[in-house]
């Protein structure tokens, strides 16, 4: 589902929106033509299939958006126009977040580890926790998104921006998506090779 914003939305809402359509358009062509057993390949043990990739994407949205929404609560209206992320944001994000080879490799916490098997259904519920991302966006876009903070979900010592948030949850699934893209890459090699 693709959200339309009206003009007076700030430039940053304006921005993550677009981020989230093209990562609906990304996912949707990685997986939809998958067959369960594709969609669960994985090309190494220990690595994550294409399905995990877009569970993960899916659980952390749907723990991490829980979080941002509540935090807004209680807060006046102050529209900004910009996410300016404070120094220790853009060094989480910079090191653990974007899809650079610099970026530290982490365990994922455990709540948003995806299951051993994928369902087919996993697209659709990817889309519907980008759905749900829209939603807190176009709510978040009437808040002063560089001064309201939530307590992060998984190091409950942490609180973020709620732009920092939302800035984490598009760079998270650039990072995810072009990982499942290397696996499906991976897997449409190794049927070519099985194939001759």
């Amino acid at each position: 589902m693709t959200t339309q914003l009206n003009e007076v939305s700030p430039p940053w809402c304006l921005r993550l929106i677009s981020e989230l359509n093209a990562a609906d358009e990304r996912a949707t062509a990685l997986a939809k033509a998958l067959t369960p057993q594709q969609l669960n390949w994985k090309p190494r043990p220990g690595e994550w299939s294409v399905g995990q990739c877009l569970e993960h994407l899916s659980i952390a949205n749907e723990v991490y958006l829980r979080a941002i929404s509540n935090s807004l609560v209680g807060h006046p209206l102050t529209m900004v126009q910009d996410i300016t992320p404070g120094w220790f944001g853009q060094w989480f994000i910079r090191n653990y977040i974007e899809p650079l080879p610099r970026s530290k490799r982490r365990r994922a916490p455990k709540k948003i580890r995806p299951g051993a098997e994928v369902e087919r259904s996993i697209l659709d519920r990817f889309l519907h926790s980008n759905d749900m991302a829209r939603e807190v966006i176009n709510r978040a876009r009437h808040y002063d998104v560089n001064r309201v903070r939530f307590k992060n979900p998984f190091l409950p010592a942490l609180r973020f921006t709620v732009g920092t948030g939302l800035e984490i949850l598009s760079k998270h699934q650039r990072r995810h998506l072009l990982q499942a893209e290397r696996v499906r890459d991976s897997l449409e090699l190794s049927q070519r090779e099985r194939g001759s």
